[in-house]
């Protein structure tokens, strides 16, 4: 199957002294065909790169590689860049796949784009079913890799060729680097051609890309004396004298582009090729390219020459009728031009639908283009954008020619280009964006747009230049026209910008002075609520408690009538939760935070509340329902397209709550991704940060110490202190690191500072940042009273709290730093608590601790039983290295471990449910174990199960039951 992209049909004519080149293209071509065929388990496809000069043959073997390509029963797609063409975005792409496209029924195209439907349209130049998606630009670039891996595997073997890559758009260039590495493993494989000297200084990573495969790229040498010889003898023939040929080697320099124009020209005159005949020769070679060329056209007529010229200037794939408007020709006339212009080899037709024209040559294009008198050019890509305009071709196509006129103060020249920066947003190309939208403001608009321009003009660069987004932003705070709403959104916007370059400190402030200012009672609330999230994410807020009382305040007074007023609920539940107050105070507000909704794509609004909301149920011992808001929130980010740093820190942070549950397997998993996304985006360093310090803490939790010490140093974790709040604390987690390499010294320095600053600002929840106990740990074997001290006030605080998870787990260090007999109550006590929470790693670190501390005081049968439900509950966990250390303390007592009782699952057993039920509707323990004829010690173990599989402790049990599975029945009853 060939595809119908344009591309000038050029009488195919043998390839002289390419031996090494086809032949590159045979065996890649063999080798694809095999692997698409199951004959080979190799390498399936790959990148094959031919590189030179202008006029070296490139675009020749290329569309001889077309064809033996489609001879071994390819799919072939293909595409070229334009010259003057590299500033529409994703052009390329859409050269490249557009005909494949359009050649399903709509049906089958939405079948194969699935859900990336909406989200790579704009990219593709199809018409989405939600025109407003404004998709992250790794959105678009995952979609797009997506779709031509479809492509690939439906219509294996699938071959792209791809001309003149110099003069690809950025965003084609850039997506196709990224994608190239994955056609090894498919059946794809990928021919580019180009001229290594004219790439452009973004295709660093494609250049690097070509030049690793090998003895590849091909570089193109001129073609040898005896080449053109050949050339020349094939087309006047074999009387062609040696010197007649050496004098047209020496001429063109051995450019097979102008020696083949050359010897074509020479048969048309019927030359023999003798030495009388040198003079024509060189006659003939002025008019092959340059000025000769020029004057070439020059003689077909006036008419001609403006037809050749709006073709120039329209670039490639020219559509004839629009290149008669621009020309000003009728129908006739452009006929004939087009005639003449075939005729003498510098238009050819293209083999895309609806009869459009190439040039015969990129070189041709260039000459002629270049021809075009300066003034007349201007006027030319006036008329251009017009047209294309008129034709409905699109405000990016025709902004492209406004790039080109002189500022005029053209209104219509204004919207047109802001229509085409939103189409280029839509397509996920925020650079090309940028481009039109300073071209606008230069124009310029009228007064009573600039402040929108400026806005938009900030939005397009908020992903690539956040520093140049704040300038834009405050200008267009100065404009003397601004609607409250706008104004409202540019302050929202420069906070977001501010915080983003780390001036998180001014981000607050310029949204409380604007709250002052503006006399709208909603967008009041809007800033004030701006001001609290800005504020609390500063690391040096100077008065955090005064701050919290405002807040409070505020929020006592609130319904959750609004968005405006449900952030500050949200941030109210937030607050409640660092500063340690009751959690049902936490609870009853993030409740109230969520009864209306919180959207995690509120462009105007941003996800730090939603997802902070969410949160509070995860440190609440409800993280079954952050899960719940986390899952929803994600799907949200990306049926918007938002790929990057949302999803990278939605991934990192649900792993966080599957770590807090105990699954510190997929819990790596996720967060490995939430890494993985925030290392492609420029914007992610903010969701760097997170994903680093969660994952150090996964890997501390599985015992792989010198792993998570080599993610530290290759990230500078624990070198620099971010400016914002980042959790878990960073110097809080480094420290932990710290003391699992022994180093407790250093820990407690660490420890010490950040216990300073959290206290400075009454953030006094150990179950969000355990400083306490990390110290208590760290103290314990240089100042044991000290350290004691430092766990019963992180017992007491965690008492205030009154999760059951963060109880447990101080009590648990407070066993650990006691002495002998000492520790027994309060690891008992903490496993009573953790036994009442979802957290399984906390429960299973208790057990083997208090098993090992049984022991040690006397009481080996118990220990036995802690020791064996510890081992099972860490091996449950994915916790390798606290697994050893169960088995260690078993065989110190002379035992051997037992194969695991319980499989793995998160599904209730009948008796779980039932126990769990009960609970729900308050029956105690006891009238518990009456019913299903169990102790209440057995009571306790179905409840922490069901606990742990459910991800909610006691207080979220009744809620979480309604939309939890129930068991499958046995043997017909449950």
């Amino acid at each position: 199957m060939v595809d119908a992209t344009s591309y000038p049909v050029i009488e195919r004519r043998p390839l002289f002294e390419r031996h090494r080149e086809l032949h590159g293209l045979d065996s890649a071509f063999s080798d694809l065909r095999e692997a698409a065929d199951g004959v080979s388990r190799g390498r399936r496809g790959g990148l094959l790169a031919f590189t030179g000069s202008a006029g070296l043959g490139k675009t020749t073997l290329l569309t001889e590689a077309r064809v033996r390509a489609v001879a071994r029963g390819c799919t072939v797609l293909s595409g070229h860049g334009g010259e003057n063409e590299q500033g529409v975005a994703f052009r390329l792409v859409r050269r490249l796949l557009q005909p494949a496209l359009a050649a399903m029924e709509e049906a089958e195209r939405r079948e194969l784009l699935g859900s990336w439907y909406d989200i790579v349209a704009a990219a593709l130049g199809i018409e989405a079913q939600d025109a407003a998606h404004v998709p992250d630009p790794t959105a678009v670039r995952d979609g797009l890799d997506w779709v031509l891996t479809r492509l690939a595997v439906r219509r294996a073997p699938l071959v792209l060729l791809l001309d003149d890559m110099h003069w690809a758009d950025e965003e084609s260039l850039s997506w196709l680097a990224s994608f190239a590495p994955r056609a090894e493993d498919l059946p794809l494989l990928i021919v580019v051609a180009y001229r290594p000297d004219e790439l452009p200084p973004g295709a660093a990573v494609f250049r690097s890309l070509a030049e690793r495969h090998g003895n590849r790229p091909y570089s193109l040498a001129p073609l040898t004396a005896g080449g053109v010889a050949r050339v020349l003898r094939d087309e006047l023939g074999e009387q062609a004298e040696d010197g007649f040929c050496g004098e047209c080697w020496a001429i063109t320099g051995g450019s097979p582009f102008e020696t083949v124009e050359l010897a074509v020209r020479l048969g048309e005159r019927r030359v023999r090729g003798t030495r009388r005949d040198v003079p024509v020769l060189r006659e003939l070679a002025s008019a092959v390219k340059g000025p000769g060329l020029v004057e070439r056209l020059q003689r077909l007529g006036t008419p001609t020459v403006r037809f050749a010229w709006a073709a120039a200037v329209l670039g490639t794939a020219v559509p004839r009728e629009l290149a008669a408007t621009i020309a000003v020709v009728g129908s006739e006339q452009a006929d004939e031009a087009t005639e003449k212009l075939r005729a003498a080899r510098i238009l050819a037709d293209g083999q895309g639908p609806g009869g459009v024209l190439e040039f015969a040559h990129p070189l041709i294009a260039t000459a002629v283009y270049r021809a075009i008198p300066p003034g007349l050019r201007v006027g030319l890509h006036n008329a251009a954008a017009e047209a294309i305009r008129a034709a409905g071709l699109g405000a990016a196509a025709a902004a492209r020619h406004l790039l080109e006129v002189p500022c005029e103060g053209n209104s219509e020249a204004v919207v047109c280009l802001r229509e085409a920066a939103r189409e280029f947003l839509r397509a996920g190309a925020p650079e090309a964006a940028q481009r039109v939208l300073t071209r606008a403001l230069r124009e310029p608009p009228a007064q009573e747009e600039r402040a929108a321009l400026l806005y938009e003009l900030a939005c397009s660069t908020f992903l690539i230049e956040p520093t140049s987004t704040v300038g834009h932003l405050r200008a267009a705070l100065a404009e003397p026209v601004i609607t409250d709403e706008l104004r409202a959104s540019i302050v929202y916007r420069l906070t977001q910008a501010l915080a983003h370059t780390d001036r998180v400190a001014e981000a607050a402030s310029v949204a409380e002075q604007e709250a002052r200012l503006t006399s709208h009672p909603r967008i009041r609330l809007r800033m004030l609520a701006d001001h609290f999230q800005w504020s609390q994410c500063r690391t040096d807020e100077p008065d955090s408690a005064a701050r919290s009382r405002r807040l409070a305040k505020l929020a006592g007074r609130l319904t959750g009538r609004g968005p405006e007023e449900r952030s500050i609920l949200g941030l109210r539940a937030w607050d409640a939760l660092l500063r340690g107050e009751p959690r049902d105070t936490v609870l009853r507000y993030a409740a109230e935070a969520l009864r209306g909704g919180l959207s995690w794509t509120d462009e105007n609004r941003g996800f730090e509340v939603p997802v902070s909301v969410a949160l509070t149920f995860m440190y609440c011992d409800q993280p079954r329902r952050a899960e719940e808001l986390f899952t929803q929130g994600i799907a949200e980010c990306e049926a918007k397209g938002w790929r990057g740093s949302h999803l990278a820190l939605g991934q990192t942070l649900f792993g966080y709550i599957r770590h807090h549950r105990g699954s510190l397997a997929e819990a790596e998993e996720l967060v490995r991704e939430g890494l993985r996304i925030a290392d492609r985006v420029d914007e992610g360093v903010p969701a760097q940060w997170f994903a680093v310090g969660i994952l150090i803490q996964i890997l501390l939790a599985r015992g792989r110490t010198p792993e998570a010490r080599r993610l530290a140093d290759a990230h500078g974790y624990g070198k620099v202190v971010p400016n914002a709040v980042i959790y878990p604390d960073p110097r809080t987690m480094y420290a932990e690191l710290l003391l699992a390499e022994g180093r407790h010294g250093e820990a407690a320095d660490l420890l010490l500072d950040v216990g300073e600053w959290l206290e400075s600002r009454a953030w006094r929840n150990p179950a969000w940042c355990p400083w306490r106990l990390d110290l208590a740990a760290a103290l314990a074997p240089t100042a044991p009273e000290q350290a004691a001290r430092l766990a019963e006030e992180a017992v007491a605080r965690a008492r205030e709290f009154g999760a059951p998870s963060a109880v447990g787990q101080a009590l648990r260090t407070r066993a650990e730093v006691a002495v002998g007999a000492a520790a027994l109550e309060p690891y008992a006590e903490a496993v009573t608590h953790l036994e009442r929470s979802p957290a399984a790693y906390e429960l299973a670190r208790a057990l083997i601790g208090q098993g090992a501390a049984l022991f040690e005081n006397g009481q080996p049968h118990e220990a036995a039983d802690r020791l064996y439900r510890g081992l099972e509950g860490a091996v449950h966990c994915g916790a390798e290295g606290l697994a050893a250390r169960a088995r260690r303390e078993l065989a110190k007592a002379g035992l051997r471990p037992l194969p695991l009782r319980y499989a793995q699952t998160d599904t209730l057993t009948a008796q779980e449910r039932r126990a769990a039920e009960m609970t729900a509707r308050s029956h105690s323990t006891g009238v518990v174990a009456k019913e299903l004829q169990l102790t209440e010690q057995g009571v306790r173990q179905l409840l922490s199960s069901a606990y742990r599989k459910i991800g909610t402790d006691a207080t979220g049990l009744a809620a979480a039951l309604e939309h939890f599975p129930r068991p499958r029945p046995s043997g017909g009853r449950e």
